[in-house]
């Protein structure tokens, strides 16, 4: 199951089923969970913690130091939950302690080659990262949104639930759930409803969703007024409470 010239240092903690491909290295504060796959020339470092049945593919570096000029050693982590795939040279660095001392990536997630999650991320379940997508510091993706590739989300930016981010877009304000943006500064182009469509969103459910757009992209409302819309909404529709909350809490702002 561990090829020969792995690299294990003995202190690392890895379920007995758990297969290594050559000339990978693993080092001592690594906890890798049964089921899991590390293919050749895989770099795994630091406190970092993989769950079951994910596949880890050729030339990744996992749970290295952040790209912070604040980070000054501390111990922090990377956790990694199960049932991912991290394709070929993905990095992904670990927290830092002005960030929570966190960076967690949670399940089902399919994450393509080249992607960068930087320190302090938390990216949710069932999310698709495309081929060089990188989220800087401190970025939240919620599950189910689709970055495609190339995308590149700005620090302290929020990805809401089921949103899409098209090819090559630079987002610097929050997404909203359900929303699409594209573009090179990347703009609001309407809801996902081809996705919600195939996650089970009724047509009804979709037609409360894109009532809630219309409140705050094409009604001409402020955003305290456009929330106090979605509110009343939220009442009778279940789908806009996420809505709701998501605006309020938006670090950067959202895209308008």
């Amino acid at each position: 199951m561990i090829h020969p010239t792995a690299l294990i240092d003995p202190k690392a903690e890895l379920a007995d089923d758990v297969e290594v491909g050559a000339y990978s290295i693993i080092e001592a504060k690594v906890r890798i969970d049964s089921g899991t796959w590390i293919g050749p020339h895989a770099v795994i470092t630091g406190r970092t913690a993989i769950g079951k049945n994910n596949r880890v593919f050729q030339f990744t570096s996992i749970g290295e130091e952040p790209q912070d000029m604040k980070y000054k050693g501390e111990d922090t982590e990377l956790v990694i939950g199960d049932n991912n795939t991290i394709r070929e040279l993905c990095t992904f660095s670990r927290g830092t302690m002005q960030g929570g001392g966190v960076t967690r990536i949670g399940n089902n997630n399919w994450i393509m080659a080249c992607v960068h999650i930087a320190h302090d991320c938390i990216i949710g379940d069932n999310i698709i990262m495309g081929n060089n997508s990188a989220l800087a510091g401190h970025v939240t993706i919620a599950d189910h949104a689709i970055l495609s590739g190339y995308a590149l989300i700005h620090q302290f930016c929020e990805v809401g639930a089921h949103s899409f981010t098209s090819f090559a877009s630079h987002v610097n304000q929050s997404v909203p759930p359900y929303v699409t943006v594209s573009g090179e500064k990347a703009k609001v182009k309407g809801i996902n409803s081809e996705g919600l469509r195939r996650r089970g969103f009724t047509s009804e459910q979709i037609r409360q969703v894109r009532r809630a757009y219309k409140a705050i992209y094409r009604e001409g409302l402020s955003l305290d007024n456009a929330i106090i819309k979605l509110e009343e909404m939220a009442v009778d529709s279940t789908e806009i409470r996420p809505l709701v909350e998501f605006l309020r809490n938006a670090e950067r702002g959202i895209i308008r």
